[in-house]
């Protein structure tokens, strides 16, 4: 017997970041579980991809839960977690968080009816190379598409075959939906990678702006593809040749020793990186085939992330970009603020209920309630949507002004009003200083709560004394505050010590500040990001840069403060699980010392644009 409980009043606790109302779930049907280890699949040119399948001890048929990825999957097991007890379920706060454990709870859904069943792609981990690598650690191009119609034949299987799994486990199943394997029926691709170019090393979803960062350098220490590191070629292309002497003449590489050391490699180390810094852009044509694909997308699609998905980029931005692209039946639904726990297990009754609609004909009532599920910071609650951006939403303009203040009313025209004068903050270098320099622009402390919800920009009218800089926006909840501030002695400044909390980030690059405006909308601009479009900044200049902000959900209670940082660089942050903020790491930044000027006039209005939300 299925049960639904959507009553938020009765159980308003049990409804956290990682457990979405309505509450779902079965009664276990099946307490004993077989595990085929290491089975291998064949591909259509005989490669032979190797797989754990995990299902009901039984002679009947069941529905498949596929997950396809790089990712070890030794490391998905049931018995990784029973033997090493330490690595069992452990939150993003954990010393030994490891996020590779994707591809689900197999004890969870096998119980329920399901087979589940844990790919590695070609030339990684115990599954066999050779034949065509269609792109970096997602193997052939029509592996997933192959190892579907495998499993769909077992004699385990009724035919019915779904995929589960995040990040890379999401990524795949994108590029499965694509292809249309029969019998393929929905997708759940939570944390999906970047739906732009490449499966998972798309440049816009990973450096939006064109801000780069080592992640997949740092992430290539995780890998098991398979590799041949020999001694670097003397010589490559002419093409390469020249790329590969401009980068090692670059001198915001060489500030990067890690950067550096890679290069003098010459692409037998992390080539994929290697390739990053030699060719730091999109492509026409990789944009033109994504927009193209979106339309191959037809079976139903229930998407994902979370709020901390602005540390790694590529999955916040994956899941929207599907939501609002893809024309079939759909829904997405975005977490709290923390990554999952690890092994995952996080919301498996919403994934639960999704297939048991789509795959064994149960009516859960899962595309009966809106569209859209995500977590509201601030106010720690679920809340729906029927479309997203919400249909609703006033888009606000918070105006950047004198003393580092944040205004809803625009400069008026004929008047003093608005400095001229613009402010400034002068950057050094990680090799000369720790310190990072940042103008911080707040409102007063709000009369009543403000909700946002939704994609944000900075528009921002600035110079700088160099050829170019990278932007990096903060935009955070501040607070709450009862002070005032008055000419009285202890009242002239905002006091040091409150509170305050990061929602969200963007980047972009100064010299990719040209717009794509057929493709822009006010609250998501898109710059090109190609080696053509890029153009180097005139000291001095005084440019407009429309600089998007990743999506967020907050709740700006009454007495806080809405509060936009702009500066220009990160540092690297610790070495816990390779960083200590999320997973994500510091960006490239300028080895050259740079002054930096904010502009808010009449003439030069910069402001910053949010999704507020009237709420009932």
């Amino acid at each position: 017997m299925s049960q639904t409980d959507a009553s938020f009043e009765k159980w308003p606790m049990r409804f956290g970041p990682e457990t979405p109302p309505p509450s779902y779930d079965r009664e276990v049907e099946f307490t004993d579980m077989t595990w085929d280890r290491d089975v291998m699949i064949p591909m259509r040119d005989e490669v032979r991809l190797c797989s754990d399948i995990y299902r009901p001890t039984s002679d009947g048929k069941f529905p498949v839960l596929l997950a396809f990825a790089p990712h070890n999957k030794d490391l998905q097991t049931p018995d990784a977690t029973e033997r090493a007890p330490s690595i069992g379920g452990q939150p993003a706060w954990s010393a030994w968080w490891m996020g590779a454990q994707e591809a689900g709870d197999s004890r969870f859904f096998v119980g329920r009816g399901y087979a589940h069943v844990v790919v590695n792609v070609r030339g990684v981990g115990k599954s066999e190379d050779g034949g065509d690598v269609h792109a970096p650690w997602m193997g052939g191009e029509y592996d997933v598409y192959d190892a579907i119609e495998w499993v769909a034949e077992q004699p385990w299987c009724d035919g019915n075959v779904g995929m589960i799994g995040i990040s890379a486990y999401g990524g795949s199943q994108y590029s499965a939906a694509k292809l249309h394997p029969p019998h393929l029926k929905a997708i759940f691709p939570y944390d999906p990678c970047s739906v732009w170019g490449t499966p998972i090393t798309g440049f816009r979803g990973v450096y939006p702006g064109g801000v780069l960062t080592p992640f997949f350098y740092i992430l290539d220490q995780l890998g098991i593809p398979h590799m041949n590191r020999g001694k670097p070629p003397l010589e490559l292309d002419p093409v390469t040749e020249t790329r590969w002497r401009e980068a090692m003449d670059n001198p915001d590489y060489r500030m990067y020793l890690t950067m550096y050391n890679l290069l003098t490699q010459r692409g037998e180390h992390t080539p994929y990186m290697f390739d990053l810094l030699l060719n730091p852009y999109d492509t026409v044509e990789s944009v033109e085939a994504s927009e193209e694909d979106f339309s191959k997308v037809d079976i139903p699609m229930y998407t994902g992330s979370g709020w901390y998905g602005y540390s790694y980029k590529l999955h916040l931005q994956g899941c929207q970009d599907l939501f609002t692209r893809v024309n079939a039946p759909k829904k997405m639904i975005i977490t709290g603020p923390a990554h999952l726990e690890r092994p995952w297990h996080g919301f498996h009754s919403e994934v639960l209920r999704w297939y048991d609609y789509w795959l064994k004909g149960i009516d859960t009532g899962v595309m009966d309630e809106p569209p859209v599920k995500y977590w509201l910071m601030g106010a720690n609650e679920w809340r729906t949507a029927q479309d997203w951006p919400l249909p609703e939403t006033r888009w606000t303009k918070f105006y950047l002004d004198s003393w580092e203040r944040l205004r809803t009313e625009p400069f008026a025209p004929m008047s003093r009003d608005g400095s001229e004068s613009p402010d400034a903050f002068v950057q050094m270098p990680p090799t000369q200083t720790r310190d990072l320099a940042r103008l911080r622009y707040m409102t007063d402390p709000l009369p009543h709560d403000v909700h946002i919800a939704g994609p944000s920009a900075l528009y921002l009218h600035a110079s700088i004394d160099q050829t170019d800089t990278n932007w990096i926006v903060t935009l955070k909840d501040v607070g709450p505050d009862f002070s005032v501030r008055t000419a009285r002695e202890g009242e002239t400044g905002i006091p040091d010590d409150l509170r305050e909390r990061e929602l969200v980030r963007g980047w972009l690059k100064a010299s990719h500040r040209e717009l794509d405006e057929t493709r822009s909308t006010p609250w998501k601009p898109w710059h090109p990001i190609t080696r053509e479009a890029q153009k180097p900044v005139v000291p001095g200049e005084i440019n407009e840069y429309a600089i998007e902000i990743l999506a967020t959900a907050n709740l700006f209670k009454a007495g806080h403060r809405i509060c936009v940082e702009i500066s220009s660089m990160d540092m690297p942050s610790g070495t816990a699980g390779f960083t200590n903020v999320e997973y994500f790491p510091y960006h490239l930044g300028s080895s050259t010392t740079t002054l930096h000027k904010i502009h808010h006039s009449l003439e030069h209005p910069s402001y910053l644009l949010l999704p507020v939300i009237p709420d009932s």
